[in-house]
Parts: C-alpha cells; sequence; structure tokens
C-alpha cells in the first residue's frame, strides 16, 4: 500500500512533468507558428519586390515611348533650324553677288552689300525662330506621364509594405 505521502509526491511528479511537457509543446508550437510567420513574410517581401520589378520594367517602356515622342518634335525643329542656316548661307552668297552685281550703276557697291546683308538676317532670324518655336511646342524633355506614375508607384509600394507590416 501506497502512503499517503508517497502518492502525493507521485501526483506532485507527474504535475512536475505535465507542466514540463506543456512547456515544451508551447514551445514547439510557437517555434513553428514563429517560423510559418518568417515564411509568410518573406513570401510577401518577395510578392511586393517582383511587383516593383515589373512597374519599373513598365515605366523604363513608357518613358522610352515618351521620349521617342517629344525626341521626334525637337528632331523636326532642330532639322528646320539647320536647314535654316545652310539655306541661309547657300543663298545669301549668290544673291550678294547678284545684288552686288545689278545694282553696280546705282549706288555705292558698300551700301549694297549692307543692304543685302540685312535682308539676309531678317529671313535667317525669321527661319531660325520657326525652328525654335516648334522646338519649345515640344515641351520639357522630361517624360512627365512616367514621373507621374512613378511617384504613383513609389506610393503603392509604400502602401504594400505597410498593410504587409500589420
Amino acid at each position: 500500500m501506497s502512503t499517503p505521502v508517497g502518492n502525493e509526491s507521485r501526483q506532485q511528479e507527474l504535475r512536475d512533468q505535465s507542466t514540463t511537457d506543456l512547456v515544451k509543446q508551447l514551445a514547439d508550437e510557437t517555434k513553428t507558428l514563429v517560423k510559418q510567420e518568417l515564411d509568410l513574410a518573406r513570401s510577401e517581401v518577395s510578392r511586393v519586390g517582383e511587383g516593383v520589378v515589373t512597374l519599373a520594367r513598365q515605366e523604363l517602356q513608357l518613358a522610352k515611348a515618351e521620349m521617342g515622342e517629344k525626341g521626334k518634335k525637337v528632331g523636326a525643329g532642330a532639322g528646320l533650324m539647320g536647314l535654316a542656316g545652310g539655306i541661309g548661307l547657300l543663298a545669301g552668297g549668290a544673291l550678294t553677288a547678284f545684288v552686288i552685281l545689278a545694282l553696280d550703276g546705282v549706288m555705292p557697291n558698300w551700301l549694297v552689300a549692307l543692304l543685302v546683308g540685312v535682308a539676309y538676317g531678317v529671313v535667317a532670324a525669321v527661319l531660325f525662330y520657326a525652328g525654335k518655336n516648334r522646338v519649345q511646342g515640344a515641351g520639357s524633355i522630361i517624360p512627365e506621364k512616367t514621373v507621374d506614375s512613378l511617384k504613383e508607384d513609389v506610393q503603392w509600394a509604400k502602401t504594400q509594405i505597410g498593410s504587409d507590416s500589420n
């Protein structure tokens, strides 16, 4: 027969073992939950990272397209300006010689050369400003649509990171 003291000791031993088992079980479950949470966090960070990379690629394509459009406009204006310069040089030389020879008997050669030079300067200025207006009409070379879209993407990424941490 067991004594009441021996029985109490055995019951205490069982309670201690039961508590130890519960603590071990709780520690194992906590460890498992922490591992699952870390895996989930890694997955979410990876997902957001992939989204950011995809967005960056799309933004780069948008920037290329937008810069191409602006480049065409700027190129057309610059082409006109270059054409004006080339034509101005050729025409200036030929017409200057013609006018000076034609007005040789009417007024002094120096005055004819001065008048012709001023007239050509006016024509060249008109062509230059026409080209300049086309270049300015293209607007800023900064791809505004892309910049605005990038700002939205940054805000989205911040929102994703903020919501994933909650």
